[in-house]
């Protein structure tokens, strides 16, 4: 069996839904020579909804801009037809791209992924390789059951016995799945949080400033992209913006401040968690908490080792709420995390933990 799918109980079957006809056989063409079968290919939402009733599917990749019945149209009626459905969300690196990918994300959709413009589809490694290995992990959770949900799993690491003190800031490490886990947990927290919140979610430029946005009227924080060199104060979400690592510095006056840069990616990624998590560390020792959401790979577990290591706390989802339990169960499988949590649990324990040290 081929690699890209040997991590599955059967061959991932998958559903390409795009009215371009280039881009259909592109894209066909590709996953059948990385080991997928390809179960149906339909040329609008309407289309995708009448095969999908006699198909068997695991992952469908559906456009989003599409005559007859667009991708968002088409989205909530294809999940409502097969609810374990993982769905990828073709989308533009465009303003209007951005909001609409989100939406679908808040709508249901696993994951997204952005299309080069028509003219270098031909030469898309980095698209092809991207989709892989999205239908690889997301057809990897399809073929499988979901594991039950349970209580939540117990402490893998005991916390300090001599707490650092109150809890300065939070980091969070997030990715596929990402946007809507953030949703609710930062509504979790509550309405006495003040501490600030930085976030290194994996997205493209644009799509950052899209997620900043629709974070900030989750709760009474403000949430917005973050700025090269503006101060880190109470009150305030800061996103990495896409393409930036975000991390941690001193200000003139001492006071902690937002420093980007465009180093090289970090686990593949641009922005990553681990320098914000080590930097993170860095200058508030154990005074900082990690939250390690969904997402593939292992970015934020080395982070998280630094983290711990100077007394700060690591919280990682659970793999039952979790899209894809990549980054927060290699943090928990390294016995990093002091509790492996439901995602609706997250909020609410770290504002408990917060008050029990404040």
């Amino acid at each position: 069996m081929s690699a890209a799918v040997a991590a599955t109980a059967h061959p991932v079957r998958v559903m390409i839904v795009d009215d371009s006809a280039v881009v259909r056989g592109m894209v066909t063409r590709w996953l059948e020579e990385a080991g997928f079968i390809i179960a149906a290919i339909a040329v609008d939402g309407g289309q995708a909804l009448r095969k999908l009733a006699d198909t068997s599917v695991d992952v469908c990749l559906l456009d989003i801009e599409m005559p007859v019945m667009s991708g968002l149209e088409a989205l909530p009626k294809l999940l409502a037809a097969k609810p374990d459905l993982r769905v990828i969300m073709a989308s533009t690196l465009t303003e209007r791209g951005a909001e609409v990918t989100l939406r679908a994300l808040d709508l249901g959709a696993a994951d997204y992924i952005a299309k080069p413009s028509a003219n270098k589809l031909g030469g898309a490694d980095l698209y092809r390789k991207d989709l892989i290995e999205k239908v690889r992990h997301l057809g990897a959770r399809a073929a499988r059951p979901a594991p039950p949900q349970a209580a939540p799993r117990p402490t893998l690491a005991p916390p300090s016995s001599d707490p650092a003190g109150p809890i300065e800031a939070v980091v969070v490490a997030s990715s596929t799945g990402g946007p809507p886990a953030l949703r609710r947990f930062i509504a979790g927290l509550g309405a006495d949080w003040t501490s600030p919140i930085l976030i290194a979610q994996h997205m493209p430029p644009g799509f950052t400033r899209t997620l900043a946005q629709m974070l900030d009227p989750i709760s009474h924080l403000t949430a917005r992209e973050a700025q090269n060199g503006e101060p880190i104060v109470p009150g305030v979400i800061y996103v990495a913006p896409g393409d930036y690592h975000m991390t941690v510095r001193a200000a003139g006056g001492g006071g902690p401040s937002i420093h980007l840069d465009q180093g090289p990616e970090v686990n593949y990624c641009r922005p990553s968690a681990d320098p914000l998590f080590e930097s993170a560390a860095r200058f508030w020792k154990g005074r900082v908490l990690g939250v390690v959401l969904t997402g593939m790979g292992r970015d934020g577990r080395d982070g998280a080792a630094v983290l711990a290591k100077v007394g700060g706390t690591i919280i990682a989802q659970d793999e039952a709420t979790s899209v894809v339990w990549g980054m927060p169960g290699a943090v928990a499988n390294a016995g990093l995390a002091e509790a492996v949590l439901p995602l609706d649990q997250i909020g609410p324990y770290i504002a408990s933990r917060a008050r029990s040290v404040a």
